[in-house]
């Protein structure tokens, strides 16, 4: 991740709080079929705290339906191999992955592609297995993984990735119960 990597924390914490100001710049580069998926998210958003620090998750968002340990990555390329970096984000997936299964939950990785101009700049992965039950069974099954090399080490590869308005569509399809929330 480069060094301004806390203002991508901060881009996507705003997002996923539904800041208006953050939602109505990330509109524009939705197409208009995928803008009910802001409304979604003003709907029902999350609370999102920093959790910076050595191998732990960059934020944690949380409402009453879910709770997510995310870790943020930001590149222009359109691969991010955990094996760079003297293996540090190879260890922080295995760390991460056994955090998250001792409680049941599901840590989400969040790609932030630099210097995109056009179109969603954000995707998102699932980074281990994740629970056998429930919601976020349901949720797992949608989210691409996060892949891994013959070697063991975790991939990003942007274009497998889930844009984040379709992530927040599959949120209120699994916990808005209103007629015209949009569905999974």
């Amino acid at each position: 991740m480069s060094s301004g990597s806390s203002s991508y924390e901060r881009e996507l914490k705003e997002l996923l709080q539904a800041n208006p100001e953050a939602l109505a710049k990330y509109g524009k580069s939705l197409p208009p079929s995928e803008r009910p998926a802001l409304e979604a998210v003003r709907r029902a958003p999350f609370l999102v705290v920093r959790a910076a620090g050595s191998l732990g998750f960059d934020l944690v968002a949380m409402r009453s339906e879910f709770a997510f340990p995310l870790e943020v990555k930001a590149s222009a390329s359109d691969t991010i191999r955990f094996s760079a970096a003297s293996g540090r984000a190879a260890l922080q997936l295995e760390q991460h992955r056994a955090a998250v299964s001792r409680v049941g939950l599901v840590i989400l990785y969040a790609y932030r592609r630099v210097g995109r101009g056009h179109g969603e700049h954000w995707r998102l992965y699932a980074g281990g297995v994740g629970p056998s039950t429930g919601r976020y069974r349901v949720l797992n099954r949608w989210l691409p993984p996060v892949e891994s090399t013959k070697e063991g080490n975790g991939v990003l590869r942007w274009d497998a990735g889930m844009p984040l308005s379709r992530f927040w569509t599959i949120i209120a399809g699994l916990t808005d119960p209103s007629p015209g929330a949009p569905s999974p």
